[in-house]
């Protein structure tokens, strides 16, 4: 037994021998990708790295048939798998999938989802309509339809003077319009991930939220109009509610997606069209979740600091407009 260990260990040492200085480049190569990435390493460098993991792959198959000493085996497979992240795991660092995503991603998900985007807005445009209408034949519609904390004493019994008043205000009290774009984008919110979550039960929930999301915003514009304070209700919503129901519709698409995927599995399981659809409806949502955070910033400001009704316009609906360019121009270069 005693010979054998003997015969192995001189075994063992011959075989290390021969392919030592090998391995020990192969380390040095593996420390070098490891501290400065494949892509800053030279041609002659990956080259070398990817021959001689390739050996040292060899070397361990021919290690473990032969059963050499546990540490040298321990050190192969170590030094193997170190190599093999660096030769095949994805190179890109975080800042480059950011990029990847904003410049092509998100951009050519958003135009593949063309009909999911078309039904989100016709949603929520039937649903302002709808209330608008209601308002405009009954304006007791109006206390149905507008939640109670966010009607806040604006309503058919307030005067016209008092909601000119709190549109071209400072208020930032939880009285005014500044209650009501926080409790409106917390709304929204709230309705964006109830929209694409829900979206995946048969398409309803995120048709139904969207909609009625519309009729509390069309009831409450009507007010206005039926105040003719209209237009400068519409300039005060410009500036952040461009961005942010445009992003509700969004997610309602996304949400849309994921629910056309289970009721219309085609040639696919149900489990793996839902798959497929994900990869674009997750998209989807982060570009959401962008928009709400874009449309926060335009609120935070935007409301206090414009008071001119035509720059208000301006400004919502340019970041509409900008928002449109990059779904619409954005990653059409060469794939």
């Amino acid at each position: 037994m005693a010979l054998v260990d003997g015969q192995d260990l001189m075994r063992s040492a011959r075989f290390r021998k021969e392919r030592e200085a090998d391995w020990r480049h192969l380390e040095q190569l593996v420390l070098l990708a490891e501290s400065r990435g494949l892509q800053r390493m030279d041609f002659a460098q990956a080259r070398d790295l990817a021959s001689l993991y390739r050996q040292a792959t060899t070397s361990l198959a021919i290690a473990r048939e032969i059963s050499l000493d546990k540490a040298l085996l321990g050190y192969l497979e170590a030094l193997t798998a170190r190599a093999y992240l660096c030769v095949y795991a994805p190179q890109q660092r975080l800042g480059g999938l950011v990029s990847r995503f904003l410049t092509h991603g998100a951009p050519r998900a958003m135009r593949r989802s063309w009909p999911f985007l078309l039904l989100g807005f016709l949603c929520l445009a039937l649903g302002v309509l709808t209330g608008y209408l209601l308002y405009l034949e009954n304006s007791d519609w109006y206390y149905v339809l507008m939640p109670t904390e966010l009607a806040g004493g604006r309503g058919p019994d307030a005067t016209t003077e008092s909601l000119r008043e709190v549109i071209y205000g400072h208020d930032t009290g939880s009285h005014g319009l500044g209650a009501f774009a926080s409790y409106l984008f917390s709304h929204n919110t709230r309705i964006a991930i109830f929209v694409f979550g829900l979206g995946v039960f048969a398409c309803a929930p995120a048709i139904l939220l969207t909609f009625y999301n519309g009729l509390s915003l069309g009831a409450f514009y009507a007010l206005h109009v039926d105040r003719g304070l209209g237009l400068d209700l519409g300039g005060w919503l410009s500036i952040h509610g461009v961005t942010e129901l445009s992003a509700i519709c969004v997610a309602c698409a996304g949400g849309l997606k994921l629910g056309t995927a289970v009721l219309f599995p085609g040639d696919r399981t149900r489990v793996g069209a839902l798959r497929h659809a994900g990869r674009d409806a997750v998209k989807l949502a982060i570009v959401a979740a962008i928009m709400l955070v874009a449309a926060a910033v335009l609120e935070a400001f935007g409301r206090q600091l414009v008071q001119d009704r035509s720059l208000r316009f301006i400004i919502g609906w340019g970041a509409g407009a900008l928002w449109l360019a990059w779904f619409t121009l954005g990653g059409r270069g060469r794939r």
